[in-house]
């Protein structure tokens, strides 16, 4: 008879202690974790992807808005050259990054795009060149050049080597509008 009760708390206790290991063990399943094989890029790789996949989606946006609101058909031709251009750079990017590693396809400077998507005409014009097409310009060239400089992942390195004579270009086109546009050319 007393053989029955000890089966039942021996019973019991095996179904708490499932229990609590199938809880902490959801609980466990809910945080996220990478994987242990995960690709870990350096912190300045980390920063090239991120500052630009971020500048080049804004160049891509606001070559698409400039295509919208401009009045001038030198800014809007400049603008698909830049949008046809960054589009190819944006999926060398992504080629180039170590499977596992996150690069957004569409990140870019909600700022940058708000200072112009309201404007029209000669307004528009003007913006979009200073600052987009000139500073936004120039921010993309420093991020090639940084990862160039002091990249450690080689893939990353070589897109961004490969990317550079048409960033290099674009910010010349820029300097050249702006000039035929009598705006302030940027840095030379």
């Amino acid at each position: 008879m007393t053989r029955l009760p000890l089966a039942r708390a021996a019973r019991s206790a095996c179904l708490t202690t499932l229990l609590t290991v199938a809880v902490a063990g959801t609980a466990h399943a809910q945080q996220p974790q990478a994987p242990a094989d995960a690709p870990r890029l350096h912190a300045s790789d980390e920063a090239f992807v991120a500052d630009a996949t971020q500048a080049v989606s804004t160049q891509i946006d606001a070559a698409r808005i400039a295509t919208a609101r401009s009045t001038d058909r030198d800014v809007k031709a400049f603008a698909e050259h830049v949008a046809s251009d960054d589009a190819k750079v944006s999926a060398a990017l992504r080629a180039a990054s170590p499977r596992g590693v996150d690069v957004p396809k569409n990140d870019p400077d909600v700022a940058a795009l708000d200072a112009v998507k309201n404007l029209r005409g000669a307004d528009f014009d003007k913006a979009y060149i200073e600052q987009v097409a000139l500073g936004g310009g120039q921010k993309t060239l420093s991020a090639f050049q940084a990862e160039i400089a002091s990249g450690r992942n080689e893939p990353l390195k070589d897109a961004a080597r490969k990317a550079l004579p048409t960033i290099q270009q674009h910010y010349a086109m820029a300097q050249e509008l702006a000039k035929r546009k009598h705006l302030p050319e940027g840095a030379q």
